[in-house]
């Protein structure tokens, strides 16, 4: 492990937050995320670190202060305010107490935060605060977890880190903790950190550094351990190429997907999905593949801290029949359906002891693993996936180095029960409200276009998982990093050509593999072409028709090939145009094909109302940009309105918007928000048209 202390970098953090916060805990700042910056150390949101000092409260009167790391924030990124604030004093007089319920520790923690907004201190706060060290680091440390989480780990543990460590039996996180860990630590003042049996590693100093010095040296001690101490790695049963585990990945996801999505009562929503992300690495698929690969990966977690993301077991499925696609599923289905009896009996053999007010977890696994695969994560978005991909890549990781050198063991059932269903940990999921889209996956074609672009950030303020399909290039490039910084991994780039069906496919396939899956497909693709009827060029029709009627063919053929695959049903939303109802002339290429990719999606709404998909139409008046972005079909068509009308651009607007009843200006939102509509089910609707033009009696659907 490197020491990355910098005396630089230290005092540009003095220069930066001294003033403000004061010189210590802009230290605190800068060793945090120190130790965030290290995987193998902590990992979202884990860890947590304190710094003593004084307070100055509106009296003016200085009295011992404790900040400590609050729950939720993590230390790679930590900011000065993401210590919280408390009246050291008082805590310490906690220590007296016998006993202290974890809802009474929480109460007794925010009412003595010095800023009442401040967020919910962590839940090692006693802990911080009843060893008396001025700055005290608390890591996860992999090397450390490694020699903890194993048969005669207290030994091990001893012969690596040496005599000058205290080591504790495990001790659930909390007041319990924080009272034998003091007393630990008075009986042994000199020592130079202390190991938490299966939760991981405490140091401290006067000075930020030495804390921080002291958990690099540990975790060096440890690291040199285990390498010394390699003896039987695993060894393959079966090799697997990377390639030839994306290619089973592609295939197994969607069947996954949809077999891991939740029932439920609500005939609009009839199921809860999750979003998928793969961990195909050599390191995993060595481990997967490996002739003790199951005994070693099918055990809880390397710490209870990880419970609450990765469930404390993973779902291993035994000899994978990839060539078989129904033999697969039934394979899948199986041992699914096992697992989640294996978790309902575990819930109820512990259910009496989980406080009242906590919600019962599902029990579908959160991490599944397969030889001649991998690992693949699932989570209610792609935030909480990618967090248990992180967790798993390093949990794996240290089995593995465990395997090599003795037999893991994990914490026990009834522990595992109590950190799983603890409030305190529960509380750090239930920060937010669910976002209606938020487990759906939108694909959506002609995305870098007016109307498409608002349909995309429609849908991304919902909470939906968006892939921007368009032709390959800087438009779709530059609008999908327009939004990243909004949405992160939310939205993804997908060039897709909707008028070659190979291209449609690949697209379907990029977004599988990233997510796992399509719920929602937005037909929006489209061009335009102005002539009369007696000057139309034949292949300038059939250009439109290429892109207009066979792309949306295309478009519709897949999604139905993927919505029979995943089995949960979903959603197809045409943009059409006023004109199907009410064309114009010299836009027949337009009006007709347009009207030929509305027919396409009245069927489609038969043909597939069978497998839980339904398929609604959107039929918008101009809509000339979306901020910047201007309409191509404007582009193409507004010249020559301009001309017949005598207008300029603004003019051909201010015309628009005054033929309709209601005088309305029609945008790419307006648009976006009829999308919307059917995408959240509001009704139990398919077949229908919803126009979006102010109001045009001659276009109104009949």
């Amino acid at each position: 492990m490197e020491n990355r202390w910098s005396e630089a970098k230290a005092s540009e953090f003095i220069e930066k937050y001294g003033k403000q916060w004061g010189d210590d805990l802009a230290l605190r700042t800068y060793t945090s995320r120190l130790l965030g910056a290290e995987k193998e150390l902590v990992l979202h949101g884990g860890g947590n670190t304190s710094v003593k000092g004084k307070f100055t409260n509106v009296l003016g009167k200085s009295i011992p202060a404790i900040f400590v790391k609050a729950s939720g924030h993590n230390l790679t990124n930590i900011d000065p305010e993401g210590h919280s604030g408390l009246d050291l004093e008082y805590l310490q007089q906690l220590r007296t107490l016998p006993e202290l319920p974890e809802e009474t520790m929480v109460n007794e923690l925010r009412t003595h935060q010095f800023n009442s907004q401040a967020a919910t201190p962590s839940i090692e706060t006693l802990l911080h605060a009843f060893i008396p060290q001025k700055y005290i680091d608390h890591t996860h440390a992999d090397a450390i977890l490694a020699l903890t989480n194993q048969t005669d780990g207290e030994k091990i543990v001893r012969d690596a880190l040496g005599s000058d460590v205290i080591i504790l039996k495990y001790v659930k996180p909390g007041f319990g903790l924080a009272k034998v860990s003091a007393e630990a630590f008075e009986a042994s003042p000199t020592s130079n950190g202390m190991v938490l049996m299966k939760h991981g590693l405490l140091t401290w100093g006067e000075t930020a550094r030495q804390s921080y010095e002291k958990t690099i040296e540990l975790v060096t001690r440890a690291e040199e351990y285990l390498t010394k101490k390699t003896k039987n790695p695993l060894k393959a049963r079966i090799t697997t190429s990377l390639t030839t585990a994306r290619e089973r990945y592609l295939k197994v996801v969607p069947v996954l997907r949809g077999l891991l999505a939740i029932p439920t009562k609500n005939a609009d929503w009839p199921y809860q999905r999750f979003i998928l992300q793969s961990l195909i690495t050599s390191e995993v698929l060595n481990l997967v593949d490996s002739d003790r690969g199951k005994e070693t990966a099918l055990t809880p977690p390397l710490t209870s801290d990880h419970l609450i993301r990765t469930k404390s077991l993973p779902l291993w499925l035994d000899d994978p029949q990839y060539d078989g696609d129904n033999k697969m599923r039934e394979q899948i289905s199986t041992a699914i359906n096992e697992y989640a009896k294996q978790y309902d009996a575990y819930f109820e053999r512990h259910s009496q002891k989980m406080k009242t007010g906590l919600k019962r977890f599902d029990s579908m696994p959160r991490v599944i693993l397969m030889p001649g695969l991998g690992a693949i994560c699932t989570g209610k978005d792609v935030v909480e996936s990618a967090i248990v991909r992180d967790i798993t890549t390093q949990t794996l990781a240290v089995k593995t180095k465990v395997a090599a050198i003795g037999r893991y063991e994990g914490l026990s059932e009834e522990h595992l029960f109590d950190m799983e269903y603890f409030s305190l940990q529960h509380a750090k999921l239930d920060r937010e409200d669910e976002l209606p889209l938020q487990r759906s996956i939108a694909l959506i074609t002609g995305a870098a276009g007016a109307i498409g672009s608002g349909i995309c950030q429609e849908l991304l303020e919902n909470g939906c998982h968006v892939a921007a399909t368009d032709l390959p290039g800087d438009n779709l490039n530059s609008f999908v990093n327009e939004l990243k910084p909004a949405y992160g991994g939310r939205i993804v780039a997908v060039p897709l050509d909707v008028t070659e069906p190979e291209s449609v496919a690949k697209g379907f396939e990029q977004v599988i593999q990233t997510w796992g899956g399509v719920d929602l497909v937005v037909v929006n693709a489209g061009i335009a072409h102005v002539s009369s009827l007696e000057d139309m060029d034949s292949d300038d029709f059939r250009k439109l028709e290429r892109v207009n009627v066979e792309g949306t063919l295309h478009i519709l053929s897949e999604a139905s090939r993927h919505f029979k695959v995943q089995g949960t049903g979903g959603d197809i939303i045409l943009i059409s145009t006023k004109n199907v109802f009410a064309p114009g002339a010299k836009f027949g290429a337009y009006s007709a094909t347009k009207a030929a990719a509305h027919q396409l999606a009245r069927i489609a709404s038969l043909e597939f109302a069978e497998i839980g998909v339904r398929v609604n139409i959107v039929a918008p008046d101009g809509v000339f940009a979306h901020g910047r972005r201007k309409s191509g079909l404007w582009a193409e068509i507004g010249p020559d309105r301009m001309r017949a009308r005598g207008l300029d651009e603004k003019g051909l607007e201010e015309y628009y918007k005054k033929r309709n009843l209601l005088k309305a200006k029609i945008t790419a939102t307006h648009v976006a928000k009829a999308v919307l509509y059917f995408a959240t089910r509001q009704t139990p609707t398919t077949g229908a048209t919803i126009p979006v033009d102010g109001g045009l009696p001659d276009a109104t659907p009949r």
